[in-house]
Formats: structure tokens, sequence, C-alpha cells
């Protein structure tokens, strides 16, 4: 469909409906993400394929002609295969990689904004803008051939005769590729476009633009306009440099920008510098209403971009602030929205101390203009701290990065800061992420990013984006920490089988998700023999597999360990009944539910719920459970008080119990039965249909709010006390005073409770018994009289909720049995449970006794099955958590299902995964594929084996021994200078020592008597 110019919006929404990147790493659009959310520090050393470093390397930035930079962000080698891009192989060493790459990108790109829409766009009105900076690797490469002239000047003034001029001068041109007809488009930075339009068949405009590092978001506004105008469909726009030779560092060295430590650091008080890199980033857009009509999945929207000069500044390669923050004004003046709507941005921190600095002052120009004083609210970081500066391309990895976050909606890292630069640390609104984080936010406030790149000569641009949130957004690929992979067979010598073909099946990286996925839509629970595996990487699968697989085969299955992760059954599966148990306050911990959060969009989502909710919205809950990095000790502690104090632990756990409890009805798991300890009593009655959602998060806040102010207004102190209950009964009624087992947590764990003074008796007279206590690091006395000032008030807020029957049994810490109170009752019953004693022990051994066999902890930590297990012994039961603080979240949780799997509970896996397909393996290369890296394809030199491949240096020539020879005859004289030429006779000064008879002129000198240049240093 085409879009008439008089239809013309600038402020038009752009939709985000393909992307193709290739950047250091993994080197694909996934990969790149993995990358980035691992937070991999992709910078290496520089590989011989490019220049070598024996060349061209000297520590010192003064030396002539030499480099200080060693290192940098290089690609691994990408699979090219020339004939199906029409490409004849012969054409490869005199095309420029940046050529070729580039149409891997493009095609990539094509691909993934194809895939849902059956290609309903037309590509006669398909453009390609590119930015490109500065030259090829080949231009210099084949101009440097063309010194020839030069070459052969050098050594015959060296006196060098001329067969071995010209001899020499042919081994140097053997150094460098011969002209042919290809040559000249190959070597062209705008045939980049032009090649991807010829070989792609796409119609509309091709051209690249050069801005220098700002080169991707210059074309990214070309390419806004021509949507905008109508008069284009779609474009392909993004950025390619491939040029990261010698000369690239020569011009960073000698500026100099390139960190003398070999790192790159944006943000950090350590920053010294940046460090160079290559790569392809591209997307493909539309705009938003096409899209949507054709079914394009939508990974995000380009709200607005600005433009801006620094206009007459210091000098042509200093960043100005004010130029940069006219060209934000100018991005949001274009979206609608101001800075203080903005949660993350990408920055171009390059991690040169001058640079960030003024970057960041422009920032606080602009963003410093809607502070309110509170905590800083927007991310802010730089993928270079991973792969380095892509100079023409450096744009196009932010600009990918950033829809990325937004479309997965995860706050990405920063890597290399463990002090951040001052401006950073006193801010008002920036803050820095060192690990990934959920990106919560209520549903009032729409995810939004930005992305900056500048360019010497002060060419500026800020690109303002937004999530999509329509029926057309794109699903996030797959990239879990862990995948889990399960095994059913009809008997054990099978299973060994499958276990060992599984161990030598060597899966590639990008075939793993998809593998797991395979196995678990196979998988009978009901099957004789089982087995689950949570594996982090086609290795550690391997492993596992043959560790489980050799314990079947010589017979000490079920006797020796197995594998974290794994679990195990050779015999029929026997499920008893399902409890859900919940834990209660003190399983809190900085970071948890982060991971699922991350994921598993229907966890995170939970948490977006508990943003926008009237009570806990204003709580913060994401806050406090996954804070930004803290970069001492005391602001770790800070954040850990924040956390633990009672108003936000109850409500924060709550969330991460609720973000569990919503994975599980995707799996179509149910409990017979349910239970909780202490505060987790509160989300078994929600999970048993006592009250809602909504109702939870409220009824979380208003008892960890009363029983703060309890905790405030009286002194109370708990004692753990290693022993069974029965143990310490007698002391406790001997003193008295207050004093009561709180916790009957198991047989070897007991609480008490009550006024300090009671406590200090207690602790006193256990020592005496030789018993093993500690004090709890509490506020005050709970589950004691000493709180009974929190019933009250909390029933108030039980009586203004809708409470029902629960629809399933659940058990009471008062009572060790089943509620059985009147719905009218229900909000007393609910709230004395914050002074009344916890009979944990009794209520497993209930639940026990009312057949349940399989326990599954719901919420933070694994501290209730640790419970479970202590209580039940070795009586038949399987105690699950859900998650593990010592363990990655996602692994954890997979590890729990693997074993509720093998138990032999049925669970629905294909929608619990549903929201994240895995990734569609790459198929391998053709037989005619060439492997490309950033450098020219078969370029003569550096050789192929690197520097052991250079001709080692030859020693000094010999001079010939001989007789002195005979004394020559006397040369006739001169004559005198009136006999010469007038010219000879103006310039006469005296005969030439080896050619007597030549008179010398004063400009002239003997080639032989002429000193040869000093040989280049090593």
């Amino acid at each position: 469909m085409t879009r008439k110019s008089s239809l013309y919006d600038p402020a038009a929404p752009i939709a985000v409906v393909g992307i193709g990147a290739i950047f250091p790493g993994r080197g694909d659009t996934t990969g790149f993400w993995r990358d980035i959310f691992e937070g991999r520090d992709l910078l290496t050393d520089t590989p011989p394929t490019h220049w070598l470093v024996d060349d061209y390397y000297d520590a010192n930035p003064l030396t002539p002609d030499r480099t200080y930079g060693r290192r940098g962000g290089f690609l691994s080698p990408v699979a090219f295969d020339p004939l199906a891009f029409g490409i004849p192989p012969a054409a490869l060493q005199t095309t420029d990689t940046a050529q070729l790459l580039a149409l891997v990108a493009a095609k990539m790109t094509l691909d993934d904004a194809e895939r849902d829409s059956g290609g309903k766009f037309d590509r006669t009105r398909t453009s390609v803008i590119l930015g490109v900076a500065s030259a090829t690797e080949l231009t210099a490469h084949m101009a440097g051939r063309l010194q020839r002239p030069a070459w052969v000047n050098a050594m015959r003034q060296a006196g060098l005769p001329e067969d071995e001029v010209q001899d020499i001068a042919r081994r140097i041109e053997s150094h460098y590729t011969e002209w042919k007809e290809s040559t000249f488009p190959g070597l062209l930075g705008n045939v980049v476009a032009g090649r991807i339009a010829n070989r792609l068949d796409l119609g509309g405009s091709n051209y690249v633009t050069d801005a220098a590092c700002a080169s991707s978001l210059s074309a990214l506004q070309i390419a806004m306009h021509e949507l905008r105008a109508g008069d284009s469909d779609m474009v392909l726009t993004g950025g390619v440099d491939a040029l990261n030779d010698i000369l690239m560092f020569m011009c960073f060295s000698k500026t100099p920008a390139l960190s003398p430590t070999g790192d790159c650091r944006p943000f950090s008080n350590a920053a010294d510098g940046t460090m160079l890199s290559e790569g392809i980033g591209m997307i493909a857009l539309r705009r938003l209403e096409d899209a949507e009509r054709d079914g394009n999945r939508i990974y995000a929207l380009i709200r607005g971009i600005g433009g801006g000069s620094d206009g007459k500044g210091t000098a042509i390669y200093t960043p100005l602030p004010s130029g940069q923050a006219r060209a934000l004004r100018r991005a949001y003046d274009q979206a609608g929205y101001g800075p203080d709507a903005v949660d993350l941005v990408e920055a171009h921190g390059t991690g040169t101390k001058a640079g960030d600095k003024a970057e960041l002052e422009g920032l606080h120009q602009v963003f410093g203009e809607t502070a309110s004083g509170n905590d800083p609210w927007c991310a802010i970081g730089s993928v270079k701290s991973q792969i380095g500066h892509a100079k023409g391309a450096a744009g196009s990895a932010s600009l990918v990065k950033a829809i990325q976050s937004l479309h997965r909606k995860v706050l990405p890292p920063t890597i290399k800061i463990e002090e951040p630069a001052d401006v950073i640390r006193d801010s008002a609104c920036f803050y820095v992420n060192t690990e990934a984080r959920p990106w919560v936010s209520a549903s009032t406030r729409p995810r939004r990013a930005s992305v900056s790149s500048f360019g010497f000569g002060g060419s500026n641009f800020h690109v303002a984006l937004e999530e999509y949130t329509g029926p057309a957004a794109a699903k996030p690929e797959r990239v879990f920490p862990a995948e889990l992979f399960l095994y059913s067979t009809d008997d054990s010598a099978a299973l060994t089988e499958a276990l060992e073909s599984a161990a030598q099946a060597g899966l590639t990286e990008d075939a793993f998700a998809s593998t797991a996925e395979a196995t678990l839509k196979r998988f009978i629970a009901s099957a004789s023999a089982r087995a689950a595996i949570t594996a982090t990487s086609p290795e550690d699968l391997a492993a596992k597999a043959a560790r489980l697989a050799a314990q079947i085969a010589d017979g000490s299955a079920g006797r020796a360990p197995l594998p974290q992760g794994c679990s195990l059954s050779l015999t029929p599966a026997m499920p008893g009944k399902i409890a859900f148990l919940f834990s209660g306050q003190g399983s809190q911990y900085t970071g948890m539910g982060a991971d699922l959060a991350m994921a598993f969009p229907a966890a995170r989502a939970v948490w977006d719920t508990a943003a926008s909710h009237p009570v806990t919205g204003a709580l913060k809950l994401h806050r406090l459970a996954f804070p930004p990095t803290a970069f001492d000790q005391v602001e770790f502690g800070n954040q850990t008080k924040r956390l633990t104090a009672m108003e936000h632990a109850q409500p924060a756990i709550a969330a991460v119990a609720l973000s569990h409890l919503a994975l599980i009805e995707a799996l179509g798991l149910e409990a017979d039965m349910t239970g909780g300890h202490s505060f987790g009593e509160i989300m078994a009655l929600h999970h048993a249909g006592a009250f809602d959602t909504d109702a939870a998060l409220t009824i979380a806040a208003a008892r960890g709010r009363a029983m703060a102010d309890a905790a405030a207004s009286n002194e109370g102190a708990m004692l753990a006390v290693q022993c069974e209950a029965d143990a310490v009964r007698d002391l406790v009624s001997q003193i008295g005073g207050g004093l009561v087992i709180a916790n009957d947590n198991g047989p070897s764990q007991v609480v008490l409770s009550g006024p300090v003074a009671a406590i200090q008796k207690a602790e006193a007279l256990i020592a005496e018994r030789g018993v093993k206590a500690r004090r709890l690091p509490v506020a005050t006395a709970f589950h004691s009289s000493v709180v009974s000032a929190a019933v009250d008030p909390f029933r108030d807020v039980l009586s203004g909720q809708k409470i029902k029957k629960p629809r399933l049994p659940v058990y009471a810490n008062a009572t060790a049995a089943p509620y059985k109170a009147k719905t009218a009752d229900m909000a007393g019953e609910i709230a004395s449970q914050v002074a009344t004693p916890v009979r944990f022990r009794e209520e497993v051994e209930a639940m026990y006794a009312a057949g349940a066999r399989i326990f599954v902890e719901i919420g933070p930590g694994n501290v209730v099955s640790g419970l479970v297990a202590d209580t039940l012994g070795i009586r038949d039961h399987l105690a699950v958590a859900l998650d593990n603080k010592r363990v990655n979240g996602v692994a954890q949780f997979l590890s729990a299902l693997g074993s509720l799997s093998v138990a032999g509970i049925p669970l629905d896996f294909a929608a619990l995964l549903s929201e994240t397909p895995p990734p569609v393996p790459k198929p391998p290369p053709s037989r005619h594929a060439v492997m490309l890296t950033g450098a020219n394809h078969d370029r003569p030199y550096p050789p192929k084996d690197g520097a052991a491949g250079r001709a080692p240096p030859n020693p000094p020539r010999a001079l010939p021994t001989a007789a002195a020879p005979p004394s020559p005859p006397t040369p006739p004289s001169p004559p005198p200078p009136s006999q010469l030429p007038p010219l000879l006779q103006k310039g006469f000064r005296r005969p030439c020592l080896i050619c007597p008879a030549r008179p010398i002129l004063p400009s002239f000198r003997h080639p032989r008597l002429t000193p040869s240049p000093p040989p280049p240093a090593p």
C-alpha cells in the first residue's frame, strides 16, 4: 500500500518488524542479546586475520607509526555462501567484507520481517539506507598496492641494481590483492547498500550516510523520513562497519582515544579510553498501521528522533554537551513525552573520560529539568563495555540492544564498573545496572528507552523508543540460562541407551533449547523409567547424561548422589497427594524473583500488577526485591535492611509467590491441600480461593504494616534453639512472663518468643543445658502476645476485603488443622494468627496423615522444604522448592519441575513455554560457504599462520674479499671552467669522486654515495 505524501505525519510511530545483527561474540541476533544479557566481555587480542601485533604494536603512544592498542572487538567467523547470493567465488577477494557481511545481515533482517507476514510488503517500495563511516578496508588496501613508484624510487635511492629493484617491487605487490574488474564496486562504501538492493531485489532507494560514529542513527533519521513521507513502505536501516584494520587503530591511537590499559569502561571511575570494534546491525521498519494490517511481528516502536550539530565548538572532535542536549530535546519533542517517562538510556558511552563527561553533562541538562529529588529513575549503560566501539555501526549495536530490552522487558547490564563515575554516583536522574534486571512498569507507564550516538564533527543523534504491547507483539525467543531435558522409557536399559545417546548428540548452542523442548513433548510421566536433567549448556548436558547412564549401568543409581539438577527413577511412579507450602518472612533476599521474571512473561506480569496496585504500587516492590547495583557494602546492607522491614518483606514475598503461582497454573499443577509458614498462610489462603490477587497484595501489605507498628511500640526478642519442642516446654513454663514457643518448626528447631527479659533468661538456661541457640535479628517478639496490638488493625483491613470459604483444605498454623471458620469469622481467625504460635511441625504431620506425599514450596528460598524433610525424615515423601537463593532462579525452577515430572506428575510444558519459543536452529553451512570475519577474505598478508608465517630477518650481506686492486691510472685533468658550457660553469664545484669526468652540480647526489634510509623499527 502506497502512503501519499499529503498524509505526511512527522510524528507517526514507526514499527520495528525485523532485526539482524552480527557483532563480536555469538554472531547473530539472538546470540547478541544472549551475550548482552549474560554480561560477557567480548574484547580480545587482535587476531592475525586483521593485522599483526608484532608489526604495529608499541606500548609507547608517541612511537611514530605504531599503535599502543592491541585489543578490540572482533567478529567470530560467519558462514557466507557466495552462490546463494549470486556472487562468483573468485570475486570475494576483491569485494570488501563489509558488503558481504551486510548481505548476510540484510537477509537475516528480511527473513525476520517476513516470517509471520507472509511477505505482505512491496519489494519495489523497500529501501536500504545504511550508515557506513569512512572508507572500506579494501580501499586502503588497494591504495597501498598503488605505491609501487614510491617503493621503486626508495630502492633506487638505496643504490640497488635495477633487477633487484623490480624483483623486490613484485614481491611487495604480491602482498596485495590484484586489481580486477570487480575491485572498483567491491571497495565502494555506497555499494554496501546497493549490493543488498541488487541481490535481494529491492526497488526502493538505496544509499549510505556518513556521520562518523553517529552514522547508524543518521541513516535511521532518513529512513523514518522516507516512511513518514510515504516514499517507502519498508526500509532496511542500521550501520555497517568492518573496518577494524590497522588504519583505524592508528587513527584512534594518535588522537589519542584508545584505552592504554586495553579495556572499555564507560561511566566508570576507572575509564581511560575506548576500544575499537566491528559489526553490522540492521532493523526493518514499517509504518505501524501497515505492520499491524499485514501481520508483521513488532518488536518495538520508534516515537521520535532528534539530530543536531554542536555548532561552533572548541575543536572539530571535541564533544559539546549543549549540542548533544539539543538533539535530545528534539527527539522528545517529536515523541510527545519528556525524559521523565524514560527508564533506560543506551548512551554513546565510549569510555573516554572527556567523551563520557560531556555526554553525561548533556544528559543532565535535559533529564535534570524533570528530576524530582527522589531516587534516580533511569538506567544508563553502554554496550561498548562488552563489544567496544563499532564506529559507524556503534549506533546500530546500541539500537538493537535497546529494542531487545524493550521487547524482552529486561534492563540490560553494563559491565566493568566497580565504582561508577562521580557524576553518576551523585546523579538524581541516572543509575547503572551491572547485572540484568526485570523491567517492571505500572500499567500507566509504558516502557520507554532512548539511544544516543555522536560522531566527529559534532554530529549528534538521539532516538526515543517505546514498547509495543498490541496484538502483533513479537514473542521473545528463549535465552534461558538452563534448559530442562526429560527422558522416559519402558525399562532401565532403554533409559541408559537414551541417556548415552544424549551424551553423544553433540548439540550446538542454537539447537539446545529446541532439543530440550522436543524431549518435554515426548516425555510420559507414567513410564516405568524416567530421568530429568537441567543443563546449562550442551557440554553440561552431555556430562550429566553420561553420568546418569553410568550410574544405571553400574547399579549405583539410587545410592550414589545425582548430579545437581538431575532426577532419576527406575520404578513405576506412584505419586500421592500434593501439598503446596508457602514460605514466610525471613525467606526474603535481594534478587529474589528476578530470574523468573526475566525468563517468563507471566512471572514478570505479576510484578507489573504489584507496581500498578493502589497499595503496593507506592512501595515499588521490584526496587526492593531486585534493586539496582550496590557498589559498596554499606549500600548493600541498606538494601537488605529495606527489604527486611516487615512492611516491605511481606508484600514482596507475596509477589514472588504470586509469580510462582502464575507459572504453576500454566503447568496445570494442582494442589490437594495448602499451608504456609507464618506469613505464608496468607498466600495459602489466596491460592485456595479465599481472596483474589489484588486482595492478597492488600492483605500482605496491611499485615506487614500492622506488625511493624506493633514492633515499634513493643520491645521483644526471639531465640532459635536447636532441639525439639518437648525439650524446652518445661523451661518455657518455668520462666513464664509471656515466653512462648513461637515456631515449632521441626524435630531440630524451635523458636522462642517473648519480652526481652524472658528471652535473656531462656538464653542463659539453655546454654547451661549445652544446647545451641542464637538470637534472631528481628524487631520484636512475633507470634506472641507482645505483638497482639497488630491484631485489631489487621482485622479491620481484612474486614474490608471479600473473603470466601477456601476451595481447598488450608492448614492453619494455630491449629495444625484445616480452617473451619465460617466466612463471617474468617477475618478474625486470620488476624489472630499474627500473635499465635506457629505449630508447623504438627501441620506437616497432619498433612502427611491426610495423604500428602509431595510437598511443593512456593515463594523465595528453600527453608520450608528443609523443615518438611526434617519433620518427615526417612518416610516416603518428596519435598521440592521452586526457589533457592544460591542457584539461578530459572535453573532451580526447572530442576523442581524435573523432580515433579520424574515423580510421575504430568505437567503442561507447552503452555508454560508458549510465550517463549526456542530459537530456530541455524542450518549447517553449505558446502560452498566460506567463513568470513571482519577482515577482507583471502588477503595475501598477513600470513595465514600469523606472525610465524613472516619471513625471518636476513643477516647482513657479506662483502666479497679480494686482493687489493692496482692503482688506477692518473685521470686527465678536467678542463678549466672557462672551457665548460655556461650552465656548468655556473654550477661547477668539484669533480665527482667516482666519475671524475662528471662535474658535480650543487643539487646532484650520486646514487652510490646517497645513504640508505634507516630500517623500520621492529
